[in-house]
Formats: C-alpha cells, structure tokens, sequence
C-alpha cells in the first residue's frame, strides 16, 4: 500500500518535518542521511535503507557506508560529533530499552548546540515514523537483481 497516497493530508505532515529537517536546520546533510540511514537499518525498513544509502554514497565512500551499521566498531571513520548522532539515534530509536541514558545524552549534549541537538532529534523521530509506514506497507527499493 502506498500511505502517502491514501492518506496525503498526513503524509504532507510527516514530509513537512522532513522539510523541515533536510532545508530548514542547520545539520550538514551527511549528518542527516547518515543518522537517517542507522535509523531504518536498526528498524528494518528496505525502503528506507535502501534510499538513505544512495543518499549517503554522493558524500561518503562505500566502505564507509557499508559499515554503519558496526560504527562503533570503527571509530577513526567516523568523527566525534557523528559518533555522538549515531549513539542518540541508536538510543532514541531504541528508547524503550534505552531510556535515552544519561551517558549518550552527555555524549550528543556536548557535541553539539541546544538548537541542533533538539533538529537531530526531531530528525531521528521523523524516520521511525517514516519507517513505521514504510516496512510495514513494503515500500518497494529500488534496487535490482
């Protein structure tokens, strides 16, 4: 089902925060489509990873890209403040396990402005929602056999 069809007075909600997020703040689009690509990963949404990791390949290199998922793991490629979004995605996205803690609040609060923080936030928000239409109407990717 496509749900932004069905429904378009919500949908034209939801892209409204996506405006938002993508022309009105000031994070760096690579921030925005790599947080937006972990986001999906951890929920599942095909749709969303597969259009997220397009996104990010103008800016990052595969090898880069392809290792998102364990950044952790990997920290030289990625910078502080990057590191800092990636771990309040995974603890936003993941808030009933998490509890947003204390430690990756920290973490994100001293990389980056008040301002900035709370449009990341609104950023990581905005793709659950958008994966929660996504993966359970199986929005179709674009890749090919």
């Amino acid at each position: 089902m496509n749900w932004n069809e069905v429904a378009p007075a919500g949908a034209k909600a939801l892209f409204g925060i996506h405006h938002y997020i993508t022309r009105e703040t000031a994070l760096p689009d690579e921030l925005i489509h790599l947080v937006f690509l972990r986001v999906s990963q951890i929920n599942g949404c095909a749709h969303c990873i597969d259009l997220h990791s397009r996104d990010l390949l103008k800016t990052m290199p595969l090898e880069k890209v392809l290792l998102v998922p364990v950044w952790a793991e990997v920290p030289h490629l990625f910078s502080d403040p990057y590191r800092a979004a990636l771990a309040w995605a995974e603890e936003v996205t993941l808030i009933s396990e998490t509890h947003a803690s204390d430690e990756a609040y920290a973490k994100v609060a001293a990389a980056f402005q008040p301002k900035d923080l709370v449009d990341l936030t609104l950023a990581i928000a905005a793709m659950n929602a958008f994966n929660r239409l996504g993966a359970p109407f199986r929005l179709p990717v674009k890749a090919k056999p």
